[in-house]
């Protein structure tokens, strides 16, 4: 039978492991957003490199920003900037990297994510986060701020292609926090058994 001093322990959640998923998913969406700048820039979108800052913004902001540096990269200015914008953008986009990455950590506290499974786990948890976003999370932002269809169809104007491989590079990232904790704890456990 178990007692309630059992229960509240493996209830209780490591807010550590919460911070550090917050972290790591800052550096996560860090990465993810170079991706998506160097993809519209250098590859084929061809939409300059600052427009996804600009258009991660215009769920705040108007999406004129946006819309000029489009136009500009299909001048040959693929590097149009715009400070405010820029910087929403990259607030927008590092908080909820914070926030699921949080959510990762939350599920890396409760011990079944380790090693390569960890890392495997994290780029599930990556596609994961794609499809609410996509399917529930954008569509309300534009409702709610009225940031229309550039936000509510942020995946298509990217391309699924690209918003697929962000959100694995995401993913990837956190996974690589369980991986080399999984590494650490086992390094550690010979360690601990010798001196016993």
């Amino acid at each position: 039978m178990a007692t309630a001093g059992s229960i509240s322990r493996s209830a209780s959640i490591s807010w550590g492991q919460v911070l550090i998923g917050a972290l790591v998913g800052v550096v996560a969406a860090l990465l993810m957003a170079m991706f998506a700048m160097v993809a519209a820039a250098a590859t084929y979108q061809g939409t300059g490199f600052f427009t996804p800052l600009y258009h991660i913004a215009s769920s705040l902001i108007d999406p004129a920003t946006m819309m000029r540096s489009m136009d500009a990269a299909a001048s040959g200015d693929a590097f149009t900037f715009s400070a405010g914008p820029a910087a929403v953008g990259v607030m927008l986009h590092l908080l909820t990297g914070a926030f699921w990455g949080a959510i990762f950590g939350l599920i890396v506290s409760t011990g079944r994510l380790n090693g390569w499974i960890g890392l495997l786990g994290g780029i599930v948890f990556g596609l994961a986060v794609m499809v609410v976003m996509a399917f529930v999370a954008l569509p309300v932002i534009a409702e709610v701020f009225g940031g229309g269809d550039p936000v509510s169809d942020m995946p298509r104007l990217a391309g699924w292609g690209t918003f697929t491989i962000e959100h694995a590079i995401y993913g990837a990232v956190l996974g690589v926090w369980p991986l080399v904790k999984g590494s650490e704890t086992r390094a550690a456990r010979p360690m601990q058994e010798t001196t016993v």
